[in-house]
């Protein structure tokens, strides 16, 4: 059965892969294969619930479930297992859609114009740069999926072109996990190793700056050689060419509380310690609050254009089931320990510390780079001490490798998402791309290690 599920997950990827040649929405298939992974493996329990897994759960709160007569393995898959999934994805859930309100609210009070009309240049390759490089270093302080929803927002209001807008977003995309790899608040996978006390704050900064950098430039360098001529405007909408009563300082206050909101939730995390959705919660809360004492000095037109409740209509709710449906599905591989065995196998098999970082982060484009890392801590976390140079290049790899397929990070999910894009263009266009970034990182990485 385990074969089965295995096999579903792969054709699940496949039907997302292939959402434009079986015109199906990716949505409804991540959706599908999410929901049957979990359903055959409830039916199949008994032989797929982990014992080691279980019998740890089942000596914390064998008791309290002991009653009604239900398989002990039963009450862990569902309490033990999916409902520890259902809060994880929840929670990203409500962070992505609080973050995808925030910019739309930034959006409709026209904050983003502020800085769209300081990036004069018409130029495809400096606007290249301008963009990647800001991403890198927007994502090293907010985080890769945050990053992506906000630049996407601007890049629609600089590049008329559709599909030269996706080559954007492309970079956008390796630009957001290059930079969210060098700091321990930047990437999931880096919080994590150092939330295990595997590597400290500023020595992964020192470790992993310069593999990022190059990471980022190797790309930038390469699509440069590509890009020539200068840019088309993008034409105003009806909407945007009907007067409204927004005033200068609506946009500046909007943009810089949508800011000021985004920033502050990695700071809310690591001071309270509560998840980054309820930091993401805080923040629209305080832009809804804004919003309404503000619309008072708006006619009803406008008001109606620039609330919550509008920019709430205008979210792409598809993306976030899309997202729902790729969590459970690898979630799934993750509860029946298929990763973890596909760690321990690499390991078996290699032996060699700092290929299998590297694998790990090659992997991590197809599945869920959470659990793959964390197989890696288990390995090694009682031999390699802290700040080993294992540990900084699982960082790196973990938080990169994703860029190398479009579903292999949250930045990549999002931008999918939001800009229809299409599994084998970005194959085409951008995997070779995000390929280069990533050996280049590495070979960077490890001259850095050789030379200090």
């Amino acid at each position: 059965m385990l074969t089965i599920i295995i096999l579903l997950f792969v054709l699940g990827y496949l039907a997302i892969a292939l959402e434009h040649q079986i015109h199906i929405n990716k949505a409804a298939s991540a959706i599908l294969t999410g929901v049957l992974c979990w359903t055959l493996y409830a039916l199949n329990y008994g032989t797929l619930v982990p014992t080691q897994a279980f019998e740890h759960w089942n000596a914390m709160h064998g008791e309290s479930h002991s009653q009604g007569g239900v398989d002990p393995k039963l009450h862990f898959l569902v309490d033990g297992q999916l409902s520890h999934l259902f809060s994880e994805t929840a929670g990203i859930l409500f962070f992505l859609i609080g973050a995808m309100t925030i910019v739309e609210l930034v959006d409709a009070h026209e904050g983003f114009s502020l800085i769209t009309k300081y990036v004069r240049s018409k130029s495809k390759v400096t606007l290249l740069w301008v963009i990647g490089i800001c991403t890198f270093f927007l994502s090293s302080v907010l985080d890769n999926l945050t990053t992506t929803i906000v630049m996407i927002s601007v890049l629609r209001k600089l590049v008329a072109d559709p599909q030269l807008r996706l080559l954007y977003v492309g970079i956008v995309v390796i630009a957001a996990n290059a930079g969210g790899a060098w700091t321990v608040i930047g990437d999931v996978t880096t919080t994590m190793i150092w939330m295990k006390h595997k590597i400290g704050e500023w020595e992964v900064m020192r470790d992993l700056f310069l593999p990022s950098v190059a990471c980022l430039l190797v790309p930038l360098g390469i699509l440069s050689t590509r890009l020539k001529g200068e840019l088309e405007s993008p034409k105003q909408t009806q909407e945007d060419q009907e007067e409204r009563s927004i005033e200068n300082w609506h946009k500046a206050l909007f943009l810089f509380l949508g800011v000021a909101g985004l920033l502050s939730v990695p700071i809310f995390k690591t001071y309270t310690h509560l998840p980054p959705f309820m930091g993401m919660m805080l923040a629209l809360g305080s832009l809804w609050l804004a919003s309404e004492l503000v619309s008072h000095t708006m006619d009803e037109k406008t008001k109606s254009s620039t609330g919550v409740l509008a920019a709430l209509r205008r979210i792409d709710m598809s993306s976030v089931l899309f997202f729902l449906g790729i969590l459970l599905a690898v979630g799934a591989l993750g509860s029946m320990n298929v990763l973890t065995e596909l760690a321990g196998y690499l390991q078996t098999t290699l032996k060699n510390q700092s290929l299998i970082a590297v694998i790990i982060g090659l992997v991590s484009a197809v599945v869920d780079n959470v659990p793959l890392v964390a197989a890696g801590i288990e390995m090694y976390s009682a031999t390699n001490p802290l700040n080993d140079p294992f540990w900084m290049l699982l960082a790196y790899c973990g938080g990169t490798g994703g860029s190398c397929l479009i579903i292999g990070s949250a930045a990549g999910v999002a931008a999918m998402g939001l800009e229809k894009i299409d599994f084998f263009w970005y194959f085409r266009k951008i995997s070779p791309l995000a390929f280069a970034g990533y050996f280049a990182g590495i070979a960077v990485y490890f001259l850095q290690h050789w030379i200090f």
